[in-house]
């Protein structure tokens, strides 16, 4: 079963922390907002990674990780994206999307505030895992990590730093 890390909002910013919290992940996922290339680079030497692409990202950025992500694993769906809202305020676009693609798990960053929410009417896993960088308005970095095995999540984890 894949440990996966989950995190967004680095926002130039990717240390030491982040690395022993995701030392024995299989793949990290970046919920966009990286703030350059050097953080999907460094990410991306020494596990598999999966991004979007942010607000904040210039075209360095965006030409290398996309607007969204739509993609499967030990049965389940995933939709990722960087502005995705919460369950009954949802952007428009994010909306949209998981009308069309019916994801078990819809994953977001954008806002720096931690949440995980179980949307009934979506019937989806709504996962915003938070802002790991340092800038911002946020006093918290956050990270996750978690199992993913035969169609579901397992074990879990919040990370917390001070900013």
């Amino acid at each position: 079963m894949p440990l996966i890390g989950l995190l967004s909002d680095t926002h130039c910013h990717y240390d030491s922390k982040l690395e022993e919290f995701f030392k024995d992940a299989h793949e990290v996922w970046h919920a966009g907002d990286f703030g350059n290339l050097a953080v999907s680079d460094t990410i991306s030497s020494t596990k598999k990674l999966r991004g979007v692409y942010g607000n904040c990202d210039g075209t360095d950025i965006r030409q290398v990780h996309p607007y969204i992500q739509v993609f499967e694993m030990e049965g389940l769906r995933f939709l990722m994206m960087h502005i995705g809202g919460y369950p009954g305020r949802y952007d428009y676009r994010a909306q949209q999307l998981i009308t069309a693609h019916a994801p078990d798990v819809f994953i977001c960053g954008h806002s720096h505030i931690l949440k995980v929410v179980n949307d009934k009417k979506n019937n989806l896993i709504c996962i915003n895992p938070g802002a790991a960088g340092i800038q911002g308005f946020h006093t918290v970095r956050t990270a996750i990590r978690f199992e993913v095995s035969n169609g579901s999540l397992r074990e879990m984890e919040v990370a917390e730093w001070k900013r």
